[in-house]
C-alpha cells in the first residue's frame, strides 16, 4: 500500500476535524491545529502522489508525513493523559500512532514500491 492512499484521507479527516471543532465549540486551537496540520499532510499525501505518477518516490514528503504523525501522537496522547478524553485527543492519538507506525514501515522498506514495467 502507498503512503498517499493513508495520508490524504488522514489528513483530511484531521482537517474536517478541525473545521468541526472550530464551529461546534469555536476552538481556534482545534481549527489551526487540525486543519493546518491536515493540510499539510494533505499536501504531502498530494505531492507522493504526484512522485508516485512519474515513478519515483517522494521522500522529502514522506519524511514530513512522519514527522506530522509523530507531532500528532504526542500533542493528543499527552493531551488524552492529562484529561482522559476519548473524543478527540484519544481518537487522534490513536489513530496518529498508527499512521507514525506506517510512515516508519514505509521509510525502512523503502518507500512507495514502483512496479516493474510490464511487457
Amino acid at each position: 500500500m502507498h503512503d498517499f492512499c493513508f495520508t490524504i484521507p488522514y489528513g483530511l479527516l484531521l482537517v474536517g476535524g478541525g473545521v468541526f471543532g472550530y464551529f461546534r465549540k469555536g476552538s481556534t486551537a482545534s481549527l489551526f491545529g487540525g486543519a493546518g496540520i491536515g493540510l499539510l499532510l494533505t499536501l504531502a499525501g498530494y505531492l507522493s502522489l504526484q512522485a508516485f505518477h512519474k515513478k519515483k518516490n517522494s521522500y522529502p514528503a514522506l519524511i514530513l508525513q512522519t514527522v506530522c504523525a509523530a507531532t500528532l501522537t504526542w500533542v493528543m496522547g499527552q493531551r488524552y493523559l492529562q484529561t482522559s478524553k476519548i473524543m478527540p485527543a484519544g481518537v487522534v492519538a490513536g489513530l496518529s500512532v498508527l499512521m507514525t507506525g506506517f510512515y516508519l514501515y514505509k521509510i525502512a522498506t523503502g518507500g512507495n514500491h514502483i512496479a516493474a514495467k510490464t511487457k
